[in-house]
């Protein structure tokens, strides 16, 4: 099996600021859908000591989005001091995304909320706008995006970003297989269940009838028939076709089931198989939800 999935960037920060009210928190959860390491109005002063932690860390985080703007106070003053620092010392590389919206928008959005603007807390949502917008001016100009959130919805804003910024996250995707049983329910959380019940069943095989499919015996039974080849064939190409797009598309996580009438036998080879075959290519990780509940 070959998946074509992005190559994943190291080290590669993203800093997102702009106008209070232009969406900064439907970003950064976009971002943590993405598989960013994100952290919320992080002071400006402390960036570079946040980007040399997560360079060291042993969890392997290299794709990091830091949130700042105004609820920073006067530490956002340094903001683009602290970006040139990065720059001077080639820690990560450093993107800026900036969050815009016209006024009349921001002020109609800060009106439905019932929220106050940070800089004009006692008087007019525009005067702090403006205020805001002149703070902002060199920000902006340092910016490489600058979205104009005015006639987004928030899963536009959401859509635009994952198209952005999902080409290289490879690393953030993992995929899930398991076997379960019809007999005890289907999983609720799978987002792909086969049903292998029409392959040859080993349960009616007496010597096969104790064994699962972890066992030699029954996967080499089930594994040999026809069937079984033509199905391993179809579901290959199908996971080479599916699972990029999945995660173009920004899921960070693919549950595929597969389902036999206890969770024994056929379920248990298949996704042994399938999982063994994926992990070559994305984190993977196989599970056998009813193997345990054993046949009488």
């Amino acid at each position: 099996m070959e998946i074509n999935m992005p190559n994943p960037q190291s080290n590669e920060l993203i800093i997102i600021t702009g106008m209070s009210g232009a969406g900064k928190s439907v970003a950064v959860r976009s971002f943590e859908d993405l598989g960013f390491y994100c952290i919320d109005n992080l002071p400006p002063t402390l960036l570079p000591t946040f980007v040399n932690l997560m360079k060291e860390s042993t969890k392997g985080i290299t794709r990091m989005v830091a949130v700042m703007d105004l609820r920073g106070g006067d530490f956002f003053s340094s903001l683009i001091d602290a970006i040139d620092q990065i720059a001077d010392e080639d820690i990560v590389e450093t993107k800026i995304l900036f969050l815009d919206a016209d006024d009349e928008v921001l002020v109609r959005r800060y009106k439905e909320t019932r929220r106050s603007h940070p800089l004009a807390s006692t008087g007019r949502p525009l005067d702090g706008i403006r205020h805001e917008r002149e703070l902002l001016t060199e920000v902006k100009e340092r910016s490489q995006y600058i979205y104009n959130t005015s006639s987004m919805k928030p899963k536009e804003l959401r859509e635009r970003i994952i198209t952005e910024f999902s080409a290289q996250m490879s690393k953030s995707f993992n995929v899930n297989v398991m076997s379960f049983g019809f007999k005890h329910g289907m999983p609720i959380d799978a987002d792909l269940v086969f049903d292998v019940r029409f392959l040859p069943n080993p349960y009616y095989i007496e010597k096969l009838r104790p064994m699962t499919g972890l066992d030699e015996e029954v996967s080499s039974y089930v594994l040999k028939m026809d069937d079984t080849q033509t199905l391993i064939n179809k579901l290959t190409d199908l996971f080479e076709f599916m699972l990029p797009r999945y995660q173009e598309e920004g899921k960070s996580q693919l549950v595929i089931a597969f389902g036999c009438t206890g969770g024994q036998h056929r379920s248990v080879t298949l996704a042994e198989y399938f999982g063994h075959l994926l992990e070559k290519e994305l984190p993977t990780v196989i599970t056998h939800r009813d193997v345990e509940k054993r046949k009488g």
